[in-house]
């Protein structure tokens, strides 16, 4: 079901909707001091073009209007040639050395870690900015790890490898962040519910022929499909998954503070796009809700949708494609003092990727980084 159709069958939550988006395009439109480029023209590379995420970051710098002067799509050998669509134009796929060769003046990379880890340096060396969307680089203490609604102000000029974090820390840590700023957060109890493109192609291919009845490749151990994984990515030697430990990692680096507690538990559910977070917060500061949900409500990137008589949360059937992260459930946990409930969703192939990555091109534009 279309948004569209839900505001037909729900007037009043069709409008209380689409006037919280309206108020987070207002907040990002404020923003723009930092978010926005000026309207130069530049050679940008997509390395992993024809990927999903690659995908995704062709359609997010054309729906943006990032200002391209010429695009250089990049993937692996066993695909150049092959074209991928930019504004109604056909690019031919190229190579990494012939992508390091146009000297784009930015590459936005979503080609894995192996890949990166090769190459993020060479298209570096080049003197080529690069944004990259693997774990490769994450935790790097020479890296900056960034969502620049959060702290974006840590780029400077010499930074030629800034990594994207992971879909589900990125937004987590939008919503947080105001909270943070007014009350201190100390602990942080995550729960998520992860949609399977996440994984990629296969796992939603393994899903869509779980519902039809077919056999086919599995991206996973057992079915996805009426089923929930409670495992991404591989176990470690302390019993939590890799996905957890970079939430528990990535959320101190990017909100630069080691105090903050984070526990994490990540788990997989039959849904195609989308990323759910039911997210438990421990303030050092007493708060009212009132409060929270205003300061939400002025964060740039959020949308509050709170209404409980009309039945008005966040769900990922309304994120879809979407570059916000929604917010709501938004109540007070009364089992210990100063501590808080509340539901995070977000686009993760959106905001928790391909946006986020061009968001941060668009900083370095803005801001005469590049």
């Amino acid at each position: 079901m279309c948004i569209g159709n839900i505001n037909k069958n729900l007037p009043n939550v069709g409008r209380f909707f689409y006037a919280s988006l309206q108020n987070a395009h207002n907040q990002l439109e404020q923003a723009n001091i930092i978010l926005s480029p000026k309207k130069q023209k530049m050679k940008v590379a997509v390395v992993g073009a024809t990927g999903l995420v690659g995908s995704k970051m062709l359609q997010v710098l054309e729906e943006r209007n990032f200002p391209v002067s010429e695009l250089i799509p990049v993937a692996s050998e066993k695909s150049v040639g092959k074209q991928v669509m930019f504004k109604g134009k056909p690019y031919a796929v190229v190579g990494m050395e012939a992508g390091i060769a146009a000297k784009p003046a930015v590459a936005l990379f979503s080609a894995g870690g192996s890949t990166s880890l090769e190459w993020a340096p060479k298209f570096a060396a080049a003197g080529i900015k690069v944004i990259d969307n693997s774990s490769a680089w994450r935790m790097d203490p020479t890296k900056k790890l960034v969502v620049p609604e959060v702290n974006a102000a840590v780029l400077t000029k010499d930074d030629f490898i800034i990594a994207n974090p992971n879909c589900s820390t990125i937004q987590m840590v939008v919503a947080l962040q105001p909270l943070h700023k007014a009350f201190t957060i100390k602990r942080i109890v995550v729960s998520t519910y992860q949609s399977v493109t996440g994984t990629g192609k296969k796992a939603v291919d393994q899903l869509m022929n779980e519902r039809k009845g077919v056999q086919g490749e599995m991206a996973y151990k057992y079915p996805i499909d009426l089923n929930v994984i409670p495992q991404i990515d591989v176990f470690l030697e302390n019993g939590y998954t890799k996905e957890e430990m970079k939430m528990v990692n990535e959320t101190k680096k990017i909100m630069q503070d080691d105090n903050i507690r984070v526990t994490a538990t990540t788990v997989r559910i039959p849904v195609i796009g989308g990323h759910s977070e039911s997210v438990n917060i421990e303030f050092e500061k007493e708060f009212e809700i009132p409060n929270i949900i205003d300061l939400l409500n002025n964060a740039p990137g959020v949308v509050v949708q709170q209404d409980d008589a009309a039945q008005l949360y966040p769900m990922p059937l309304w994120a879809h494609e979407k570059d916000e992260v929604f917010v709501g459930r938004i109540r007070r946990d009364e089992t210990q003092p100063k501590t808080l409930n509340m539901w995070v969703v977000s686009d993760n192939l959106r905001k928790g990727a391909a946006t986020n990555a061009v968001q941060i091109a668009e900083y370095l534009m803005a801001n005469h980084l590049l």
